[in-house]
């Protein structure tokens, strides 16, 4: 498993996949490099599908799908929704390879 879902995570997964009739599309999920050398996240149902050498996770009924140019960059992540400030929940992404990870984590 490159990346773990919550079961907070994966119930707004199902929610939203349901919710933007996208039920039975892979939730696609990436990570680019800034230019800080930090990691933007990128996710969404991908209407193309999976794709050679994709990982592929079960999160409930939607397939977390990650491109084999990610995997290692996302090895070991999880994704949760959590509220950050009283009614303002959010997607985040805890990933251990992630420069700003440890900043976080020490803080």
């Amino acid at each position: 498993m490159v990346i773990e879902v919550t079961d907070a995570a994966r119930i707004m997964v199902e929610m939203a996949a349901k919710e933007s009739d996208a039920k039975g599309l892979p939730l696609r999920i990436a990570a680019v490099r800034t230019k800080d050398g930090g990691l933007d996240y990128k996710m969404g149902f991908d209407d193309e599908g999976i794709k050679d050498g994709d990982s592929q996770d079960a999160a409930g009924t939607v397939t977390v799908v990650v491109a084999a140019e990610d995997q290692p960059i996302l090895e070991g992540t999880r994704l949760d929704y959590v509220e950050i400030e009283q009614g303002d929940h959010r997607f985040i992404f805890d990933n251990p390879n992630d420069p700003s990870h440890a900043k976080k984590k020490s803080k």
